[in-house]
């Protein structure tokens, strides 16, 4: 599931991944939260502890998710102390349209103000 992230900048969407994500979490979830921005788009996702992994659907959702809204990703920043996602991120990072980074748990709020800068 995604839980919505509180309290962020003006035109920042956030979300945290809690137990396993599905392909519905996108569909009902982070694909209308993202439609409902005016403007570029600039999203902080969060895959901490409470994280269990991907379903199948869901991991096909979240590679089109860039593609679908292509010409609109300002920043977005994933916040993750897991391995294998900070790995799979950094290989495929380049294929994310706008700026992408990837941080640790710790710098949660660091992520949270890239995303939401101008410069």
């Amino acid at each position: 599931m995604l839980e919505p992230i509180a309290d962020l900048p003006p035109g920042v969407v956030g979300f945290e991944a809690v137990g396993e994500v599905h392909a519905d979490d996108y569909r009902t979830t982070l694909i209308p939260a993202l439609e409902a921005q005016d403007g570029p788009l600039r999203l902080v996702y969060v895959l901490g502890d409470r994280f269990e992994g991907y379903s199948g659907g869901a991991a096909w959702q979240d590679a089109k998710l860039g593609l679908d809204h292509h010409g609109r990703w300002h920043r977005a920043a994933i916040v993750t102390d897991t391995d294998w996602l900070r790995h799979l991120a950094g290989a495929f990072g380049w294929m994310v349209p706008g700026a992408f980074e990837v941080f640790p748990l710790a710098e949660r709020a660091d992520a949270i103000a890239w995303v939401a800068a101008d410069d």
